[in-house]
């Protein structure tokens, strides 16, 4: 889902709710805005406000919690790829054609999840295929070593290569989201009704709506990042490319 779409519609729905309680305060008879009126309505809407910053807490710290262990995935298996390439060079010559193969991989790898342009990526979706994945594996397979240095090199390049394959099926299942729209239903319906007793019973003047403006956007940007941080290969907080860029620079060498 589009993090600045539900931003826009988290500050719409708040903003709006508390314009709506001014509206309904100027319909209501004198009885219903008296000072116990008031109370309970704080008390009531205080609950809510804090199920809502607690969950939002919550919510936060999963999504970065995500955020870091896929960035932490992306840099290990840069390093496995740069390490797997550097076993492959000191095996010999005849695994050139492996290394190519890998270079190329890491290079489509990069201009689909961070294009050059700076346009939007399609993030882990579009790969080489299977079999053409597996070719590499199948390469140092059919490597037959002749020495006890080569048989060591080729058993821990298909280690590494195994470790590569597992890495990318673990970022690729983790890429629908840990935030659900039930969360987002709920979250943004509990934010427009808190702020609508903040206009309920506030006084209709630019400073309470200033106030009123600011709490709504801090809002919609409290549940933009989390958007952003459950969607690290989209949208504009991405992972970074260093390490797959680094890895691209130094492999055959």
């Amino acid at each position: 889902m589009n993090a600045i779409y539900v931003a826009a519609l988290t500050f719409a729905c708040a903003f709006g709710g508390a314009l709506l309680g001014s509206y309904i305060r100027s319909l209501l008879p004198p009885n219903h805005l008296s000072k116990e009126s008031q109370d309970v309505m704080r008390l009531g809407m205080g609950l809510v406000a804090t199920m809502t910053a607690l969950l939002l807490g919550l919510v936060t710290a999963s999504a970065r919690s995500s955020y870091d262990s896929q960035d932490a995935a992306m840099r290990t298996n840069a390093a496995n790829i740069l390490t797997l390439d550097r076993l492959l060079s000191r095996y010999g010559p005849e695994t050139r054609p492996t290394r190519d193969l890998i270079r190329t991989f890491v290079a489509f790898r990069i201009e689909n999840t961070w294009p050059a342009d700076g346009s939007a990526g399609s993030g882990l979706t579009r790969t080489p295929s299977l079999q053409d994945i597996e070719q590499v594996e199948n390469q140092i397979l059919q490597l037959a070593p002749a020495t006890d240095a080569q048989r060591w090199f080729k058993a821990e390049a298909l280690k590494l290569s195994e470790e590569v394959s597992k890495s990318r099926w673990r970022i690729l299942n983790s890429q629908g989201g840990s935030v659900p729209l039930v969360f987002l239903i709920v979250v943004i319906s509990w934010l427009a009704f808190t702020f609508t007793s903040f206009g309920l019973y506030a006084p209709s003047n630019a400073s309470v709506l200033a106030v009123l403006l600011v709490a709504a956007v801090s809002v919609a940007a409290a549940v933009f990042l989390i958007l952003e941080l459950d969607g690290p290969f989209d949208g504009l907080i991405k992972i970074s490319s260093f390490p797959l860029r680094f890895t691209l620079s130094q492999l055959g060498q």
